[in-house]
């Protein structure tokens, strides 16, 4: 049996179907005695120009030894299959079984995608803790201020009180005032009659004193 290498294309809208197709061809092989050295899933890859205005395609690859009848089944199935855009068929000189070129630079692909997924992860996670913590602490700080109204409101009434007794108490001062100042005005009142009295008697002693001055001169 010679040894053979097989690359074909599929439509990338027929990517789903590969993996069904490769297992086809690997039951083609080891049905005649064959066997599959190496087999890889390349994925949708762009593609160097066009084929019926597709940009891309899905890329598979086989190493196989087998029959030559077996690979004219495969170029068959190729042939009549309308997914598969392109296909390759190479005689090799022996078994290959290592990683191609491809295959490592796709397995370096998907890590890559694989690490930058677990940042973005990771970043979100950081952010969505970050967000948690300021959520919390502007709790905290909206707490104490919504307790300080409530306290100025409770001590306003406190507050208020002593005031209100000021106040009164010019009020409650009023009346004494008042009290006070009503026995002056009643003493005002007594000595007036008895003022009037003593001026009137100043009054005929003096009129009685200025008629005996004409008489003590006539006598003299």
């Amino acid at each position: 049996m010679r040894h053979y290498e097989i690359v074909f294309l599929v439509h990338p809208d027929q990517s789903e179907q590969v993996p069904a197709m490769v297992e086809k061809y690997h039951g083609m092989v080891t049905a005649s005695g064959g066997q599959v050295h190496r087999s890889e899933d390349w994925g949708r890859r762009q593609l160097a120009h066009p084929i019926n205005k597709i940009h891309k395609a899905h890329y598979a690859l086989l190493n196989v030894e087998c029959p030559f009848d077996v690979i004219t089944a495969i170029k068959s199935a190729f042939k009549f299959n309308d997914a598969v855009l392109r296909n390759l068929i190479l005689q090799r000189d022996e078994a290959v079984t290592e990683a191609s070129p491809m295959a490592v630079a796709v397995a370096e692909e998907k890590q890559r995608e694989k690490e930058a997924q677990q940042r973005r992860e990771a970043k979100a996670a950081a952010e969505a803790a970050q967000r948690a913590e300021e959520e919390k602490a502007s709790k905290k700080q909206a707490a104490p201020a919504e307790e300080a109204p409530a306290e100025k409101a409770e001590a306003a009434p406190a507050e208020e009180a002593p005031a209100d007794k000021a106040e009164a108490a010019p009020a409650e001062e009023a009346p004494a005032d008042k009290a006070e100042a009503a026995p002056a005005e009643e003493a005002t009142a007594d000595k007036t009659p008895e003022a009037a009295d003593d001026a009137g008697d100043a009054t005929d002693e003096k009129a009685a004193a200025d008629a005996d001055k004409p008489a003590a001169a006539k006598s003299a």
